[in-house]
């Protein structure tokens, strides 16, 4: 490789510079004179160059040098070669991309580094893995105050190596203080926390809670020189919060430095004071709860059995009234209408809290909002709660509804009450909508009662961030439910200043603040491509495997492009388009005399294999992919469509046009 003689200057003074920071050229001096004074006898004065980079390579001066020199490239240039295979035994699927942060000298800084974690016992016998071998990696997941930041991703092990930092600016949230420097005393009133979860991926790209936890990292503020090291014990989730899953030693720094530090009194106070708030504002609350339960009990005693749910555990077992779950989220310019965001929490992938034993019971874990998308899948109430938060952005008036499915199933959903009335739930699982129509039951019996299409069978209780209603209906069929939520008599409502009181904004540092939601780091066109590719080799495998040949038609393949386009449009908005085109499409290229098959499947994963194995379940499928005949053509095509937060819905269409025989 050959540079020009600017850029080859410009890198010897980089590396010069380098040297110099490191005293190297001491480092050599030293070693030569106790390479000459030790390891030559009298008889052999001369010492060749080969012997002083023996020596320094020994004494690991060489390894020091190479690891300080980092090589960064600038994020714009295009890679215009192919990916080379990763030299290091774990796969980062989503590479950091390296760039300079620009720092505002006006503005106070935490800077929070992970050094290494230690005592992650479950993975104390894991086998060292070997050079390109795929494992299991932890990611950590970090936000504060709007920002959010990810580790690198580290393999699996009982010392896993977590080397990261993190620069995390701290200022007060009023415009009129935007520009001062933040002192000691501002950032003490300041009670978010760093909320952190930790994330691991398994060989398959399936992803599991490990841990939770809030970083109280106000401590600094105390440190005499203004940083701080702390270990942090991480306990597990669900079940498993009592248990200690493993610690990480944390250094918490601030800058620039503070000019005088406040006093280990002075901030122990004010975290005892900050507790005996919350703790009485929590109290005073579940005094209220029960006060109102026991008032909607009296009403009728069948209320007893009403799903009606006023706490719920989140994962690290902690009880929280369910309004805290909810607020309006902005999603920015990210999602662009309510019903895009009902599309995108349905691609999310839906997954029960795990049960260790058996029992059939369903483990409640209701998730903070960072888990469940760090996570990228959760139970229906994760769904339900991101979906009204996001309804409630776009100024929608919605709840979230918890009630039960067929057979008893408890579930919760999304109800929006527009202006005129109208009522519409949305399944935050699927992204499908219904208005709702009620069943009058005092109509004489001639009278053509509306059909009810959605598969809610009862429904206890609605809330969001505001406002909580306990159905007090005679009937809490949905069926027959009117939602006048005026009416007390119908719908039993909570004091809103009550909820407030445990409820942002305003609310008690308990509740976490809502993270930001991430643009998608998936290119959506490549990873079509090589899903693709993927599958066209499993094709071509499993009909060799049945004795058959396999010939793929480009041009087909690509005529199915506007029809995946055409399924997705119709998830998102509702409304089926272009259809005509496609079929004039494929009439113009199957010849008369042959048949065409086409079968299309929606995915929430990029597992190919995955993928390719469920749908030689489908005997449709089966039937276009081991198909037999005179000028068997087979195609397929792959579309991704790439949501926030790395969320994804791939289409899949399989085809084949042969010519039939009689």
């Amino acid at each position: 490789m050959s540079l020009p003689p600017e850029k080859a200057s410009e890198l010897k003074q980089i590396i010069h510079q380098q040297l110099l920071k490191m005293d190297v050229h001491g480092r050599i001096r030293e070693v030569l004179a106790e390479t000459i004074r030790e390891e030559l006898a009298p008889e052999h004065q001369q010492l060749s160059t080969e012997d002083l980079i023996k020596a320094l390579r020994q004494r690991g001066i060489i390894d020091d040098v190479m690891k300080e020199l980092k090589f960064v490239t600038d994020v714009n240039e295009k890679e215009r070669t192919s990916a080379p295979k990763p030299s290091t035994h774990f796969v980062d699927r989503e590479p950091p991309l390296l760039k300079k942060t620009n720092i505002d000298p006006t503005r106070r800084y935490l800077y929070l580094q992970v050094l290494g974690g230690k005592a992650f016992l479950e993975h104390l016998q894991e086998p060292e893995p070997l050079p390109g071998q795929i494992c299991s990696t932890f990611t950590l997941c970090l936000h504060f105050r709007n920002q959010r930041f990810r580790s690198k991703p580290v393999p699996c092990a009982c010392e896993p190596d977590f080397q990261d930092g993190f620069l995390l600016e701290v200022h007060k949230d009023s415009l009129g203080d935007g520009s001062k420097m933040v002192d000691a005393t501002t950032m003490l009133s300041i009670c978010d926390p760093v909320h952190m979860v930790l994330i691991k991926t398994d060989t398959f790209g399936e992803t599991t809670l490990v841990a939770s936890y809030f970083l109280e990292w106000r401590s600094v503020l105390a440190a005499e020189n203004g940083i701080t090291n702390v270990a942090v014990e991480l306990l597990g989730v669900g079940t498993e919060s009592k248990v200690s899953v493993g610690v990480l030693n944390i250094r918490l720094e601030m800058y620039p430095q503070l000019n005088k530090a406040l006093s280990s009194e002075i901030t122990s106070t004010q975290f005892t004071l900050e507790r005996q708030k919350t703790a009485e504002k929590e109290r005073l609350f579940l005094v209220y709860a029960k006060q109102w339960w026991r008032e909607y009990l009296q009403i009728r005693p069948t209320h007893n059995t009403r799903l009606v749910k006023i706490f719920a555990q989140d994962e690290n077992g902690v009880n929280r009234p369910v309004c805290s779950y909810v607020r309006p989220l902005r999603a920015g310019r990210l999602l662009d209408t309510p019903r895009q965001a009902a599309r995108f929490v349905s691609v999310l992938g839906h997954e029960r809290a795990p049960v260790i034993g058996g029992g059939g019971g369903k483990q409640e874990q209701w998730c903070t909002l960072l888990a469940f998308l760090c996570r990228n899948k959760g139970d229906c109430e994760d769904h339900a709660n991101l979906l009204c938060s996001l309804l409630l952005g776009f100024g929608l008036e919605a709840f979230v509804c918890v009630g039960t499915k067929a057979k008893g199933v408890p579930h919760t959903w999304v109800m929006t009450c527009g202006s005129d009335g109208t009522i519409t739930f949305w399944e935050s699982l699927t992204g499908h909508r219904y208005i709702h129509r009620p069943i009058n039951p005092d109509d004489p019996p001639l009278v053509e009662q509306p059909k009810p299409l959605y598969p809610y069978r009862t429904i206890g209780c609605i809330f969001n961030h505001q406002k909580f209603f306990g159905n007090c209906q005679p009937s809490d069929a949905v069926e027959v439910c009117v939602f006048d939520l005026h009416n007390e008599s119908k719908w039993k409502p909570m004091s809103e200043e009550a909820i407030k009181s445990v409820c942002p904004p305003g609310a008690t540092p308990s509740v976490p603040p809502f993270p930001p939601l991430c643009a998608s780091t998936i290119d959506a066109a490549v990873t079509s491509n090589e899903i693709e590719v993927q599958l066209r080799i499993l094709v071509s495998e499993h009909r060799k495997d049945l004795g058959l040949s396999t010939v793929w038609d480009d041009q087909l393949s690509y005529l199915l492009s506007p029809a995946l386009a055409a399924y997705e449009l119709e998830r998102t908005t509702g409304v089926s388009a272009g259809n005509e085109e496609f079929q004039d499409a494929v009439r113009r290229a199957v010849p008369d005399g042959h048949t065409f098959k086409g079968f299309p499947i929606h995915f929430v994963h990029r597992n190919a294999r995955r993928a390719f194995a469920t749908c030689l379940r489908s005997p449709f499928c089966e039937e276009i992919i081991c198909c037999r005949g005179d000028q068997v053509r087979l195609a397929v095509r792959v579309r991704v469509f790439a949501y926030p937060e790395s969320a994804c819905a791939v289409w899949i269409m399989f085809a084949c046009k042969y010519r039939s025989v009689l």
